[in-house]
């Protein structure tokens, strides 16, 4: 009885081991977000033998948490509605930024959609908070079939997973940044640019030019660089 119990601690083990290469391997890829998060829902339900995982993003204008990825196939759940910042187990974890671990779903006050639960016959719920320099940006969620009292070593394996997502997304947020502010960059330098050739061609204050270029974007439905790059172009055209 012994031997079977290390057995199959060690093989969970394996699996998790398993299943964290796998998350680390995606964080590394060049996967996108989206797919990245469905990857790490989809193998932390795997090996936490789990009905539904999912992770829920805080929109920090409306404080709000949304489900963004779930390996769920329940239409209820998916579609279920947002939960304000302190609102149900998960609008608490989010608020407290601590683990909340709950035996019985159905028989807890704070959890809010009992009627998704009854028929997706879920009994507990493991919820962890993902943290970025000790700011929430969501939280990660674990449902069982049975009645299940999470250990401490679950919850430390799924905050491991949860601390892995919260790498990902950040990043992905200062890459998105990062590449905004690039544009934004661009668009200026062409936009100087295309000034000084107005101003030089046509004799046009530097006010002008801006709204010669501002007015011809507008009306052919273009960016002001995408005018102020087609401008450089012209004018490079006639020195060859």
């Amino acid at each position: 009885m012994e031997n079977s119990y290390k057995k199959e601690s060690l093989e969970s083990a394996k699996d998790i081991i398993e299943a964290l290469s796998k998350i680390g391997h995606a964080i590394t890829s060049d996967l996108y977000l989206e797919d990245i998060l469905n990857l790490i829902v989809t193998v932390t339900a795997e090996v936490m033998h789990s009905k539904i995982c999912s992770i829920m993003l805080l929109d920090p204008k409306k404080n709000e948490l949304i489900i963004k990825a779930t390996q769920s196939m329940s239409r209820e759940y998916i579609n279920k509605n947002p939960l304000k910042l302190g609102e149900g187990v998960a609008g608490k974890v989010a608020l407290e930024n601590k683990p909340i671990a709950v035996y019985n779903i159905i028989e807890n006050d704070d959890y809010k959609n009992k009627d998704i639960a009854r028929k997706e016959n879920l009994s507990s719920m493991l919820c962890i908070p993902l943290h970025v320099k000790g700011k929430v940006i969501g939280v990660l969620n674990l449902y069982t079939l049975k009645p299940h009292n999470f250990s401490d070593y679950e919850i430390n394996i799924l905050s491991t997973v949860a601390d892995a997502a919260a790498i990902v997304i950040e990043n992905s947020k200062l890459m998105i940044e990062t590449n905004l502010i690039r544009e934004e960059l661009e668009t200026r330098k062409a936009v100087e640019r295309a000034k000084g050739i107005l101003m030089s061609e046509l004799k046009l204050t530097e006010d002008e030019a801006f709204k010669k270029i501002q007015k011809f974007a507008m009306n052919s439905r273009k960016s002001m660089r995408e005018v102020s790059e087609a401008i450089i172009m012209s004018s490079e055209m006639k020195k060859i």
